[in-house]
């Protein structure tokens, strides 16, 4: 699938990286270190599974002061569902992490991702983390973006520039995604001045539109978190200005997540338009874009607009009327108001192989919009699930 990473890549001041192979699995990069040279303040979104990981446990317990100073992850292991014992491993590695790096092992935030249900290993984890600070380097965030892959096809990074300050970041995430107050695993970096009192509200107006607007497939994963850590070593700079460049970066993070997806072939893009209020626009949106049939039909080029409709209606919602309800595939009408539209089939089909397939759906009941990422379904996601642990 067609996947053209950002031209130009800048790295936050006072950011430095590690990424290595420890053999948690096989020969790639497995551990990642990201660290600031200074205490970065710093906000998180972390996932509601009912079963979450225990680096989720412990980092929420670290960040609880709105600081940080370091990450440390590793991929091939969730160390998810390991009770006490996950516990304390996650533990212990932010407490080695401290003591190499010389920072409070409550500014460390531990991530794992990977398999479920098996104990990390912790001796190569042990090893792999002795001398790490002779080995942290700047400018090495697209490596750290490889080091924390699992099933992704390639590494997601992007940065932008506000002012004099520079946001980057980097992303893992191909299945088990359909984020609630959160996504895979994100990494947000910058070297902007952010008053503490802002950054959370700010992430989760950002995260919500983008990160909590994606799915995958349906499936809220136990280690989803994102995290924005902000150092302020170029100083202050506009909200309203920075908030957008975050915007910027998280919805190409989303969109590349969504691309990257386990046997992922198309990207597709829900606009709900016409709605009562954006909640009840990107409920629908969410519910066209997890749509198995849907999903399925766009695979296959298929214009069944008839399974559009058929998720919009398992909205249950009165205040919908189908007399009023229009969808769109690209920019062509097929259903308006109630009504099925004349369209040229192949016209459709041939719009519906593109690697980018939008759909629009407008409910004409008000003037609240939504816009909602997704992907379609193929024999590919069936296959790398199927056999996943073996």
């Amino acid at each position: 699938m067609a996947h053209t990473p950002p031209k130009e890549f800048q790295h936050p001041q006072g950011f430095l990286t590690l990424a290595k192979n420890v053999g948690i699995k096989d020969a790639t990069l497995d551990l990642t270190v990201i660290y600031s040279t200074v205490r970065a303040r710093a906000a998180a979104m972390f996932t509601r599974n009912r079963f979450p990981g225990a680096p989720v446990i412990v980092g929420r317990k670290h960040i609880a002061n709105g600081f940080v100073q370091a990450l440390v992850i590793n991929s091939k292991n969730a160390n998810v569902a390991m009770g006490k014992q996950g516990i304390d491993n996650a533990v212990e590695t932010c407490r080695i992490v401290g003591a190499e790096l010389g920072i409070d092992p409550y500014d460390v935030l531990p991530f794992s991702t990977g398999v479920i249900g098996r104990p990390l290993p912790m001796d190569k984890i042990r090893a792999g983390l002795k001398g790490i600070r002779k080995e942290l380097k700047p400018d090495n965030l697209k490596l750290a973006a490889e080091a924390i892959m699992t099933t992704d096809k390639y590494p997601k990074y992007i940065s932008v520039q506000v002012g004099k300050a520079t946001i980057a970041g980097i992303a893992k995430g191909a299945g088990m995604i359909e984020p609630n107050m959160a996504t895979m695993l994100v990494y947000l970096m910058t070297d902007a001045e952010l008053p503490k009192a802002a950054m959370k509200p700010m992430l989760r107006r950002v995260v919500d539109r983008t990160f909590n607007a994606m799915s995958i497939d349906t499936d809220t994963s136990t280690s989803d978190t994102v995290v924005l850590m902000a150092n302020g070593l170029v100083g202050k700079v506009k909200l309203a200005h920075f908030e957008k460049g975050l915007l910027q970066v998280c919805e190409y993070l989303t969109r590349e997540i969504a691309r990257n997806g386990e046997g992922v072939t198309k990207l597709i893009t829900v606009d709900v338009s016409g709605a009562k209020t954006s909640v009840q626009a990107k409920h629908v949106g969410k519910l066209v874009a997890n749509s198995p049939l849907v999903k399925t039909a766009v695979y296959g080029s298929d214009p069944n607009w008839g399974r559009v409709i058929m998720a919009v209606g398992k909205s249950f919602d009165p205040s919908i009327e189908p007399a009023k309800v229009t969808v769109r595939f690209g920019a062509t009408n097929v259903f308006k108001k109630g009504s099925p539209v004349d369209c040229d089939l192949e016209a459709l089909r041939k719009y519906l192989s593109q690697p980018e397939v939008a759909i629009g759906v407008d409910l004409g009941i008000g003037k609240a919009s939504a816009r909602v990422w997704g992907c379609d379904l193929t024999e590919g996601y069936i296959k790398e699930n199927a056999y996943y642990t073996t």
